[in-house]
């Protein structure tokens, strides 16, 4: 990515600590953000509430000894694809991306499973009458992935360097999946695996911009595949982590931020939290219009998530599920629909839409030897208290028979657990806010990732670009950062 390798260049020449910043939060973006801040010559100090870094990207024992689950984020297809991650020698730092041999699979009830297989030609025969029709939307956006992804892990409203590449993503990613299924795919295998890939954006099938997180997860499928970390994803952290560290910066463990009063006035704040959390440690010191901004913005759904220690693989029905690193568990098209339509008007679905992770099949030093974890979670209303674990278990059981036999322990995070361990996760929001067409377009930041204090710039999820593990939004906030202090300066 030019941009970004022009910008760490040129960081290099600059003369080291002409000025003070200051990262709230550990998680991908405020590491992303304290790098760039540290390329760019700040002297830089991240500070972390938790007593391990990374917010979502955290692996922990949640279950039992040796057993080593992802607190959040698993399977990483768009960190995989990260214009900035992809300028960073990650892989130097102990970063190895493990592919499974397939990105998903998707069981039905008569015992198969359709997959999503990485390579377009595979993926086309799978897909059988679909076949041709899948490849022709999503061939042209993965082979153009990097310039893609520089268009859609920023700002919405900007002028696109690759417009008719980024209309060929935008115009459909504005409509329902419902819609787009309707218009593109005849056959109701295809349907089903697409529902369950757009279902990741949380939204009901039948909203705008729903098809949004399908079509951007099904490009990314053939362009860079659905990766996990091997270790876990804890090792995207501490990559990121060491890299500051050796650009001369600080991470700092079990240090809350509860007031910007803490700093020097001049001090350059980077923000990897909630707009709730800003309102709290800085509330004082943004104008009331903006305030009114911060607290008119909506946390989307929750998630009610369980990881599980197991006894030997998830014994499925479908024999080609042991290929995939995810299993999306819904049934067809409908019942997904059905699904999300009821979180989306505050219900708990009968038939949770699940998302599964299966990541010992793949990499064995995640838990004892023939021992293996499972990584679910499911929809549920934002701060929902109702436990979920049975009807979970229930899905899991429908593909899976004697699933709950296999079971050694298991880790429950309802929404409230969430965000005891990452105050991000308001009500058990992993998104960042709700993906609506008002609030993907109008962050609540001033301008891009300003706030309406010069000195204090939001960098987390909840600013432009999309959730996920890419670290983009930390990018492009301590990028207008820099060059607002310059303006300001100058």
């Amino acid at each position: 990515m030019s941009d970004i390798s022009s910008l760490l260049l040129r960081g290099k020449h600059h003369h080291r600590h002409k000025r003070r910043a200051v990262v709230i939060g550990s998680g991908p973006n405020g590491l992303a953000a304290a790098i760039v801040l540290a390329q760019a010559g700040y002297g830089v100090e991240v500070h972390e509430a938790q007593s391990t870094i990374g917010g979502g990207a955290r692996t922990l024992p949640l279950t039992l000894p040796s057993f080593h689950h992802d607190f959040g984020s698993a399977i990483h297809a768009i960190a995989a694809g990260s214009p900035f991650f992809s300028s960073l020698p990650l892989h130097k730092h102990g970063l190895e991306w493990v592919h499974p041999s397939a990105p998903l699979a998707h069981p039905l009830d008569d015992g198969t499973a359709v997959m999503l297989e990485r390579d377009l030609s595979d993926a086309a025969l799978a897909l059988d009458s679909d076949g041709n029709r899948w490849r022709n939307i999503f061939e042209p956006l993965a082979e153009n992935w990097p310039q893609l992804a520089e268009e859609i892990l920023q700002p919405v409203l900007h002028i696109p360097r690759h417009p008719f590449l980024f209309a060929r993503f935008g115009i459909p990613a504005l409509m329902p999946a419902q819609l787009f299924a309707d218009k593109f795919f005849k056959g109701a295998r295809t349907r089903a695996l697409f529902a369950g890939i757009a279902a990741h954006s949380f939204l009901p099938l039948d909203a705008p911009m729903s098809s949004s997180g399908g079509i951007m997860l099904s490009a990314a499928a053939h362009a860079v595949g659905w990766p996990m970390a091997r270790g876990g994803s804890q090792s995207i952290s501490n990559a990121l982590a060491t890299i500051l560290r050796e650009l001369g910066g600080h991470v700092l463990t079990e240090s809350p931020v509860t007031s910007l009063d803490a700093f020097s006035r001049d001090t350059l704040f980077l923000c990897d939290i909630s707009p709730r959390q800003l309102l709290a440690i800085s509330g004082h010191r943004l104008k009331q219009n903006f305030q009114r901004k911060l607290h008119r913005f909506q946390p989307g759904p929750g998630t009610f998530k369980v990881d599980y220690a197991l006894s030997q693989p998830v014994p499925w029905k479908a024999a080609d599920c042991p290929r995939a690193g995810t299993v999306h568990l819904g049934g067809t098209f409908e019942e997904i629909a059905a699904a999300e339509r009821d979180v989306a008007d505050g219900k708990h679905p009968e038939r949770p839409f699940v998302l599964l992770a299966q990541p010992t099949l793949f990499d064995n030093t995640r838990a004892p030897e023939g021992k293996h974890i499972a990584w679910v979670y499911c929809h549920v209303p934002n701060a929902s208290s109702f436990d979920m674990t049975e009807r979970i278990e229930s899905q899991i059981e429908r593909f899976a028979p004697g699933f709950r036999d296999c079971i050694l322990a298991r880790h429950i995070s309802s929404p409230a657990v969430l965000e005891s361990m990452d105050a991000n996760l308001l009500g058990g929001d992993i998104s960042g806010g709700a993906i609506t067409l008002r609030q993907t377009v109008l962050r609540p930041t001033w301008r891009g990732y300003a706030t309406s204090d010069a000195n204090i710039f939001l960098c987390s999820a909840s600013t432009p670009g999309v959730g996920g593990v890419h670290g983009m939004c930390g990018y492009h906030a301590a990028r207008t950062a820099i060059k607002n202090s310059r303006l300001f300066a100058g």
